[in-house]
């Protein structure tokens, strides 16, 4: 019976080839289970697709509701993980492996889906910092706003993240309004292949926003435009035969690369043996070394050690991969699992062999290894191996071993510990063991500019933290240099990647339109009724309320010191305060200030206004004495309704002024408003 040829999804349908296609096999057992093939296909039509049916359905939608979106998928994935896990088993990986990168994937998309409710407007455009002011009459203001690109987010995957990593990179490629092309790596493709299905057959995501290819990505790369993205994970010779292709060139696409990367992790002095701290680098050591086979881009390459602390690492380490079962994932006693493909252990084996030109083997065998349930040859299965290095030689700083591999080396003080760290030419990871912070600073600081990502980990946070090889939706994932130079997730910033960022220069209500918020010197409109009665469908930016005048009164600021127990001198004392040189005399306290305001503008009835839940960008500009006029402007700045409640959030500008006009204090009031479908539903029920 012949093995199936995996379907690719484009153009909105499943798309089959009419030849053989290049064979994959099962990484247990060396089974040919599938066939890959993309020939005939029309990427210049898919790409268009993506562009013209997905781009625009997906900008139709605001942040939240892209959100929504990502969050019932992460829901519909996670009912069918046991399927995917099965599927999973066939690429080598152990139960734990297969959560790993299954249940990993699906947190991204739950993340995102939550970053981007709490810090995403529920609107198609961000507004990116602060309005820029651009002349001295405040009628010319520049500001940066963010809009979805409108091309397509071409992603090329790896092998040993088929699931996690197709989903980390269209998490915030969705999020930001563009279409994905996934491009699975052969040898796991067929796991991708069954993800995309769910996907598909799940019906959450609009037409257009996911395609996929099983196979060779052929000329879809003659047909990227300035407006399309690249985004690979894989080998750094891929990423630069990728990077200078003629047409990324020539239209300045935007390429985002994860590639080759000699990770660390460094033991601090402090650490000796008998510590927790210990512990816990032998222990992460061991698990980056095992977890996937060590196929993974952050595992642990290069392992610094004290000089003096070699011996008991190399002992402590070896006794623990003593206990490691290589086996089928299916057996119950196996801890570790195959590698991705046979090929992937011709590999390891050929950069074994030249990291021992600079070291030894002290604990394994490269080419011999006992296996639990599966024949040992027919399997892509590798012992794991423990080096002890020259750290003064090229090979541990060239050669990445993608398996279960790492090399011990020794240091003998912190400037070269942060030396031997550089000569990785760029890493996506690296952690620091130890309870010694002014250690930890100094490694940190070293190290940063060659890492993405430093983790120090000692006995306090080691309960809590997900450890050297994790990385997390909310920081950036990517290194410098050999790494690939580009970043992957970082919570906002990886939806902002996929967005163009332009400076809208123009008059406030101008930018007002342009933002969908009020900004400083834009048309406010005094409303007939007081804004705190209107729903949140009523609302409008620029709907005002002025309220005042209130008198300051020496009463008032020494009842609010003996209410609230703020004594400060310059509330109190006269001498005191007159000697200081920003007041000269008694002034009223701030928050008494505020307070005032909120009783000028505040309706005191029960209606929409449900809470106010905080104020953001307080500041006092202005001293207040006593005898002053205090007089609120009240404007409504910006509105973002919540999809799933019956309420949303008003951001107001509060603007108090004294008798003079000038501004002594300002801040925004955020509140939470009731809609009215709210009270019709609470009045039905």
């Amino acid at each position: 019976m012949s093995t199936p040829l995996l379907r690719s999804h484009v153009g909105g349908r499943w798309y089959a080839a009419s030849d053989d296609g290049r064979p994959v096999h099962d990484a247990v057992t060396g089974e040919q289970i599938a066939r890959l093939s993309t020939t005939g296909l029309d990427f210049e039509a898919a790409l268009d697709y993506g562009r013209t049916v997905g781009g625009p359905a997906l900008r139709e939608l605001t942040f939240h509701q892209r959100a929504a979106l990502l969050k019932a998928l992460g829901g519909h994935l996670r009912e069918h993980r046991e399927q995917l896990y099965t599927v999973s088993a066939r690429t080598g990986a152990t139960l734990g492996d297969s959560k790993f990168d299954v249940d990993g994937g699906i947190g991204v998309l739950l993340a995102y889906a939550s970053k981007a409710k709490r810090e995403l407007p529920n609107d198609t455009v961000y507004v990116d910092g602060d309005i820029e002011p651009l002349g001295k009459g405040g009628t010319f203001l520049g500001q940066h706003v963010c809009t979805p690109r409108r091309g397509v987010a071409v992603q090329v995957n790896a092998f040993n993240f088929p699931v996690w990593g197709p989903l980390e990179k269209l998490a915030p490629a969705f999020l930001a309004g563009v279409p994905t092309l996934i491009k699975p790596a052969s040898p796991t493709a067929f796991l991708t292949a069954t993800l995309v299905e769910l996907i598909v057959d799940s019906g959450l995501l609009p037409d257009g926003a996911l395609q996929f290819v099983a196979g060779s990505l052929g000329d879809a790369f003659d047909h990227l435009t300035g407006q399309d993205l690249v985004s690979f994970t894989g080998s750094a010779s891929t990423a630069q035969t990728l990077r200078t292709h003629p047409a990324i060139v020539r239209n300045s696409v935007r390429f985002s690369a994860e590639a080759d990367s000699l990770n660390f992790s460094a033991l601090g002095p402090d650490a000796t043996p008998g510590t927790a701290e210990f512990d816990l680098f032998v222990t992460g050591l061991v698990t980056e070394m095992t977890v996937k086979a060590g196929q993974k881009c952050t595992a642990i390459r290069r392992a610094f050690v004290p000089s003096q602390h070699v011996d008991a690492v190399i002992s402590a380490t070896s006794e623990r991969l003593d206990t490691v079962v290589v086996g089928a994932p299916d057996a119950e006693s196996t801890t570790m699992g195959a590698l991705a493909s046979l090929d992937q252990r011709e590999e390891v084996r050929r950069s074994v062999k030249a990291l021992r030109d600079a070291g030894r083997i002290v604990f394994g065998d490269p080419d011999t290894v006992e296996v639990t349930g599966a024949d040992a040859q027919r399997g892509a299965f590798v012992s794991p191996l423990l080096l002890l290095g020259d750290p003064q030689r090229a090979e541990p700083h060239e050669v990445e071993a993608f398996g279960p591999v790492s090399t011990i080396l020794p240091y003998s003080s912190t400037e070269e510990l942060i030396d031997f760290a550089a000569r990785g030419q760029g890493s996506l990871a690296g952690s620091i063991v130890t309870a010694d912070t002014a250690f930890a600073r100094e490694v940190v600081l070293g190290t940063a500019p060659f890492h993405g990502r430093l983790l120090v980990l000692n006995d306090r946070d080691a309960g809590e933290s997900t450890g050297h090889g994790s990385p997390m939706p909310q920081l950036v994932h990517g290194g410098p240099g050999r790494a690939g130079g580009g970043e992957e997730m970082g919570g906002i910033r990886g939806v902002l990647h996929h967005m163009q960022r332009t400076a809208v220069q123009g008059d406030p209500d101008t930018i007002a339109a342009v933002t969908g918020r009020w900004v400083q010197g834009a048309e406010r409109r005094e409303t007939e009724r007081h804004p705190f009665r209107l729903h949140l469908e009523e609302l409008k930016p620029g709907d005002t309320l002025v309220a005042g005048p209130r008198t300051v009164s020496q009463q008032d600021v020494e009842h609010f010191a003996e209410f609230t127990g703020d004594t400060f001198y310059a509330h109190m004392d006269a001498e005191a305060a007159a000697a200081n040189p920003l007041f000269g005399e008694r002034v009223a306290h701030g928050y008494l200030i505020v307070s005032l305001a909120a009783g000028l503008f505040v309706d005191p009835d029960p209606g929409p206004v449900l809470a106010n839940f905080g104020v953001d960008n307080l500041r006092f500009l202005t001293p207040v004495t006593f005898g002053d006029s205090l007089t609120v402007t009240l404007t409504c700045k910006q509105l973002t309704p919540r999809e799933s409640a019956g309420y949303g959030e008003v951001r107001w500008d509060a603007d108090v002024t004294r008798q003079d006009g000038q501004s002594v204090a300002r801040y925004d009031v955020l509140t939470l408003v009731a809609k009215k479908d709210a009270d019709k539903q609470d009045a039905a029920t």
